[in-house]
């Protein structure tokens, strides 16, 4: 397999995992992490077809689904939230993805747990992080287990609230969109089992997109998801998210240094709110 090739798939699976990295509203001065939910209820379902463009032609190379339910951890009542990511029989070909996230939250949606399990080509690693907020502070246990089968441990403590992929897009998804300003950045402290990363996600307006996979048409807001690296800044992902209470992301595109890659809703159910947005 190249390295262009492994490239665009992590980057995809990335992408994917936090299907809404789109906007976290900056938190300063204690680990109160959660909101007040008003955006997605248990039993929500959302479904993502995954395409690549290859040689100028958009070819679908896999699947996304991703479920929220309320559950119970350690005791607690919390919402439980899956990601599954899948490549199909013609990607397996060049390159086999299978990743698996899972996170817990109470029901105000501070982070209890993350885990991610992820094959992609013939690595597999795994990252876990618990969390706890003593002294008001946000505690992260974080774990991971190279896919040479080494073992890491890692403890940090932070005065912000810290998020993971999974997190971060529920919590999210309760943002008060009519406060933002086009070309507002909006800082996103994200950690895995490594590394928090420097990214943010500036705002920049709305449109109307069209489904690839269907003819339905949606009102959306738009953000990119940027990273600093070697000094410089990148769009890594353009977000488009329904502009309505639901707040769900209908369309991912990527860009890559050889290529781009786009992911699109395919389905969805169990939503808590109108779908005000669709196009009729």
């Amino acid at each position: 397999m190249s390295t262009n090739s492994y490239t665009w798939v992590r980057r995809l699976a990335m992408g994917l995992l936090p299907l809404c990295l789109f906007v976290l509203m900056p938190f300063k001065g204690s680990a109160q992490c959660g909101t007040e939910n008003t955006a997605f209820q248990s039993g929500e379902f959302l479904s993502y077809d995954l395409y690549f463009n290859w040689k100028f032609v958009w070819v679908k190379v896999g699947t996304a689904s991703m479920s929220t339910v309320q559950s119970n951890y350690k005791g607690q009542k919390a919402f439980r939230s899956s990601l599954i990511t899948r490549g199909n029989s013609q990607l397996d070909n060049v390159f086999v993805m299978r990743d698996t996230l899972l996170c817990y939250t109470d029901l105000e949606l501070s982070p209890l747990y993350f885990r991610k399990g992820a094959r992609e080509g013939e690595r597999y690693y795994v990252d876990e992080l618990w969390y706890s907020y003593p002294n008001s502070n946000c505690h992260l246990r974080m774990h991971r287990i190279d896919a040479d089968g080494e073992v890491h441990w890692k403890d940090a403590e932070y005065k912000d609230c810290i998020y993971d992929m999974m997190s971060i897009f529920l919590r999210a998804r309760n943002f008060d969109a009519a406060t933002l300003k086009v070309g507002e950045n909006i800082p996103m402290p994200i950690s895995d089992a490594r590394r928090l990363t420097n990214s943010w996600l500036k705002y920049t307006g709305k449109t109307t997109i069209k489904m690839k996979n269907s003819n339905e048409k949606y009102r959306c807001l738009v953000f990119s998801f940027i990273e600093r690296e070697d000094g410089q800044n990148h769009e890594l992902i353009r977000f488009y998210i329904t502009d309505d209470k639901n707040h769900m992301p209908v369309r991912l595109d990527m860009f890559l240094s050889f290529g781009s890659a786009k992911a699109y809703l395919s389905g969805y159910k169990g939503l808590r709110n109108a779908m005000e947005s669709k196009e009729k």
